[in-house]
């Protein structure tokens, strides 16, 4: 189970600012310490244990970056053309016998050792074939095309530090370098599920009143791509006993417990009311829109020293997006033992003007379309309600981060973007928006 302290979130104002949260999580959050042993094929997405030492140069030997031919460079003339005896062939995977002799050559081809004794390697294009000779013009430099052993890793360096988060290139380079396992963290265990009265399963029968649960399938498929175990816990209905019992189940047996829905201020909204029955709500709003009701707390685990840490979302789908990547997703890192890479809005310019209130951030969704210019520029999605779903499907699609005041105008203005797909993979600082969270 995670290890959380009781005030590991406190935060005593009305508003708690995005990048307090932030920075709450990262000092205070401890990672889960369980590890294991996984085969390379199962460990993209997974969190690095340990440093990785690599046990080889890589590449391990020097070799030739073309198809040519190996020679030395000593024997070249300045100034003019210079013919070599053709004395071997070297292809990869097979390496000369002989030390190259002076006034020779080796025909040798990509990824092939260089023979002993070469240091450069002319490109086959460039040079002339004569029966068993070639002839090079000069000027090439000393190593031209050579690899040099160990110039992409050093034997006994780190290759993978603890807490990096495995991408398949990572797992490719484990694999250059001869291993066939690595020891990562084990899987964040999360707990979903949805609340409300309004809400029912996809496929069962709707009645007038209510609509299909979208955010558990949303919540699953994002928590899954960062490499967490999640369960579905189904919808609970607005009933404050039956939320306080599954949440206090749940927090037995996972590291963290998301709900969407319920946590606002309205009379039906039990979440907040439940986690206070059963654990600790430190905070229950951030300065964020859309997602203002966030709620985040501390729920006692299965013995007295461990405990879950509990998030409670909006209601709206959009709000859910949105607050995941900027409480949840940090969060979960956090306590798979990711190491923090925050992201990098890029600077677009906005199409449309937009005015935001003081003192919290604002996301609002765009697009990257080419103005008349044709310079890019962020274009406002016609919808900005907090339920329009769409407005997260469309491509290319980001959020345009609008952090300070701005007068609503007609004037384009610089501001930072930060591609959707980007910022809930790798991401890592986003920005997105709605008008009205739930």
């Amino acid at each position: 189970m995670a290890q959380l302290t009781d005030d590991c979130f406190a935060f005593s104002g009305p508003l708690l600012p995005v990048d307090e949260v932030e920075r709450i999580i990262r000092e205070r959050v401890i990672p889960v310490a369980e590890t294991e042993m996984v085969t390379l094929g199962r460990a993209s997405g997974r969190v690095i244990a340990s440093d990785v030492v690599a046990p080889i140069d890589l590449p391990p030997f020097d070799n030739s970056a073309v198809d040519g031919y190996a020679v030395r460079h000593g024997d070249l003339d300045a100034k003019a053309e210079t013919r070599l005896a053709v004395v071997d062939r070297v292809t990869a995977g097979h390496a000369s016998a002989h030390t190259l002799a002076a006034g020779a050559a080796v025909r040798i081809f990509t990824g092939a050792p260089m023979p002993a004794g070469a240091d450069t390697v002319f490109m086959q294009e460039d040079v002339r074939a004569d029966s068993a000779n070639v002839i090079v013009p000069p000027g090439l430099k000393t190593g031209a095309n050579r690899r040099l052993a160990g110039e992409d890793v050093r034997a006994g360096s780190i290759v993978l530090p603890a807490g990096r988060r495995l991408s398949p290139q990572h797992v490719a380079l484990a694999a250059a370098v001869g291993l066939t396992g690595l020891e990562v963290f084990r899987r964040v265990r999360v707990a979903v599920f949805s609340t409300g009265d309004e809400i029912v399963e996809p496929g069962t029968s709707r009645p007038g009143p209510a609509l299909f649960d979208a955010n558990r399938y949303l919540l699953a498929g994002l928590i899954e791509g960062l490499g967490a175990a999640s369960t579905d816990l189904g919808i609970l209905p607005d009933d404050p006993e039956r939320l306080a019992r599954a949440i206090a189940s749940a927090a037995h047996t996972h590291d963290l417990v998301v709900t969407s829905g319920g946590v606002s201020t309205g009379e039906a909204d039990h979440v907040r009311h439940a986690v206070e029955a059963v654990g600790r709500l430190v905070f229950w709003r951030v300065a964020i829109k859309p997602g203002r009701p966030v709620a985040m707390g501390v729920i006692p685990g299965s013995s007295p020293d461990t405990s879950a840490a509990f998030v409670g979302l909006p209601g709206n789908p959009a709000a859910v997006y949105v607050t995941f990547a900027r409480v949840v997703r940090p969060l979960l890192l956090r306590l798979a033992g990711a190491e923090a890479v925050p992201l990098l809005p890029l600077p677009v310019r906005a199409a449309f003007g937009y005015r935001k209130k003081a003192g919290r951030r604002e996301y609002v969704r765009v697009r990257l379309m080419r103005g008349a210019d044709g310079a890019v520029e962020a274009v406002k999605h016609a919808q900005e309600g907090a339920g329009i779903i769409t407005s997260l499907t469309r491509r290319p699609m980001g959020w345009w981060n609008c952090p300070n005041p701005r007068p609503r105008s007609n004037l384009v203005r610089p501001s930072g973007f930060s591609p959707m797909r980007r910022c809930l993979r790798r991401l890592r600082s986003a920005r997105p928006t709605l008008r009205t969270p739930r």
